[in-house]
């Protein structure tokens, strides 16, 4: 599986590894994911996600329901 987040989209950029003698080499930003299950209690079953840590906050401020109803609103889902 890729590493993107299935709520977000959030996925990896690239950019450079600079030394000290700034010499630069490509590396990639990954992305913090975590594979989480939640509870959603409208459909009354559990739900696997692969999501960011990110969204994860934005999970515990706003709730699952209003989290994957933005997801399916921007495309994600």
């Amino acid at each position: 599986m890729s590493r993107v987040c299935e709520l977000t989209g959030k996925k990896a950029m690239t950019g450079n590894h600079v030394s000290f003698s700034n010499k630069k080499n490509k590396r990639r930003f990954n992305i913090n994911l975590t594979k989480k299950r939640f509870f959603i209690p409208e459909e009354d079953r559990w739900v696997t996600l692969k999501i960011s840590t990110s969204a994860l906050k934005n999970i515990n401020k706003k709730g699952i329901s209003a989290v994957l109803k933005e997801a399916k609103e921007n495309g994600f889902l």
